[in-house]
């Protein structure tokens, strides 16, 4: 472990003044772990067990474990080589002291995911399914479009050596030979050569297990340097196309529901603005002060309620009325729950389409907020990171819209401390940490700026 938080360190010294927002992420999670191994190393009985190679300190440490895994899922959404290396170092020191943490186990899929080891990424992904009781995240999903992703590679590769006999005379020669000499043949404009040269070579990536990014890198430039060299033959080769496609597909995008059997209509902005005007509207906070109140029905008094995420109903202390739903795109929490209208947020549009197309339930919400309103606070109020840096919250991009549209008589604040009093969630949503990379500071400091009333229960923006 110790050598481990030490990789980390200096990897972390690397990053300073990077302006990269993902890089900045990964460089906050290095801080939080090496400010949480700091102070655990402060307890004697902890610094022997983290620093005596014992397994037992994930479970005296929980809050070190937990950072050690953020900083690994961040250096994977970075995907840059040093990083992947440093998610490698992370992963067997979190598996190698807990076998069966599911997070682990993820973190792993998610590493393989990137570095294109389509074999291993599946067998993570099967083991983390293993150790858990539901699957809201879609992994069994995922596997199975890995599964079919490569299904369709092996198919166009046979389908490309059948087009072009002659490649199979190059078996066995190395492939960055042949794909460097099919690229001089076609440059010189000996197309006729090339092509089983290229041909071969990119099955011989394959049978040498080259990682799938890499493989599908060479076989995109393989259909491009056809477009470019015939157009009319690559488009009769419909075969090749739609396999090619579908393949794109599978690795790009998950399956889209037929429209028509979700009973929704995609609202945007101005159309969200009418369902709300003039109404009363309350926002509920998923906060132990919320958990431990006798709001409940206060709350379902408002014309309209609004909850976040991974809300949990009890109905004296909560309520049991929800029209508005807004969750992030990342969780699978709460959309078979009814509600008039369901807002998705995502920083990233294509993000926020897989999930949208994904997750949407059938019969579950009259109304779906469209791509205007995935991303209020950076895309609707053009706040970027230099004003605020952190990623606004689910609760904070919803409470900043309903500020900026101003078409409510009242817009309350229920239970808003700012995870100061913990979490209060469905129980199977309470194993996921209190997010870090929100400011939750800035967000507050925004919120009583413009707050008209303050109780302990209650802010109120109107």
């Amino acid at each position: 472990m110790a050598e481990c938080v030490r990789s980390c360190a200096v990897h972390g010294g690397k990053l300073a003044k990077n302006l990269d927002w993902k890089k900045g992420q990964l460089a906050e999670a290095i801080r939080e772990l090496l400010a949480r191994y700091a102070a655990a190393m402060t307890d004697p009985g902890d610094a022997a067990a983290l620093t005596g190679g014992k397994s037992t300190w994930p479970k005296s440490n929980p809050e070190v474990f937990d950072a050690l895994l953020e900083v690994g899922n961040k250096a994977v959404d970075v995907r840059g080589a040093d990083e992947l290396r440093l998610a490698m170092r992370i992963t067997e020191t979190v598996l190698g002291v807990r076998k069966q943490s599911r997070a682990g186990w993820r973190l792993r899929a998610r590493l393989m995911d990137a570095i294109g080891d389509d074999a291993a990424t599946i067998a993570a992904y099967e083991r983390f399914l293993a150790l858990t009781p539901k699957d809201d995240l879609n992994v069994a999903g995922r596997i199975t479009k890995l599964q079919e992703s490569g299904e369709r590679l092996a198919q166009t590769l046979q389908l490309l050596q059948k087009e072009s006999p002659g490649s199979r005379e190059f078996a066995g020669v190395p492939e960055t030979e042949l794909w460097a000499e099919g690229l001089a043949l076609k440059d010189a404009g000996d197309w006729e050569r090339a092509e089983p040269r290229l041909v071969a070579a990119l099955v011989g990536m394959s049978e040498q297990d080259d990682s799938a990014t890499s493989v599908r890198a060479a076989l995109t430039d393989y259909v491009n340097l056809r477009l470019e060299r015939d157009r009319g033959r690559l488009a009769g080769s419909t075969r090749l196309l739609e396999l090619y496609a579908d393949d794109r597909r599978l690795r790009d995008l998950d399956p889209i529901p037929d429209p028509a059997l979700t009973g929704s209509e995609m609202v945007g902005l101005s159309d969200f603005r009418n369902l709300i005007a003039g109404k009363t509207i309350c926002l509920v906070a998923n906060s132990q002060r919320v958990g431990s109140s006798t709001m409940g029905q206060e709350i379902d008094s408002y014309d309209l309620v609004v909850r976040f995420n991974s809300y949990r109903i009890e109905a004296a202390a909560t309520g049991t009325k929800t029209d508005i739903h807004a969750t992030i795109h990342l969780h699978n929490f709460n959309w078979d729950k009814k509600v008039q209208t369901r807002l998705v947020f995502s920083g990233s549009h294509h993000q926020w389409r897989n999930s949208v197309r994904r997750r949407l339930v059938p019969g579950a919400q009259r109304y779906v907020g469209d791509r205007t309103l995935r991303w209020p606070v950076r895309e609707i109020g053009r706040i970027g990171e230099d004003v605020m840096p952190s990623i606004p919250t689910s609760g904070f991009n919803m409470l900043w819209l309903l500020d900026f549209l101003d078409v409510n008589p009242k817009i309350d604040l229920i239970g808003f401390d700012f995870y100061d009093s913990g979490a209060y969630r469905l129980q199977e949503a309470m194993k996921l940490p209190i997010a870090t990379a929100h400011g939750y500071a800035d967000e507050k400091d925004w919120v009583m700026a413009r707050a008209q009333d303050v109780t302990e229960m209650r802010i109120s923006l109107r």
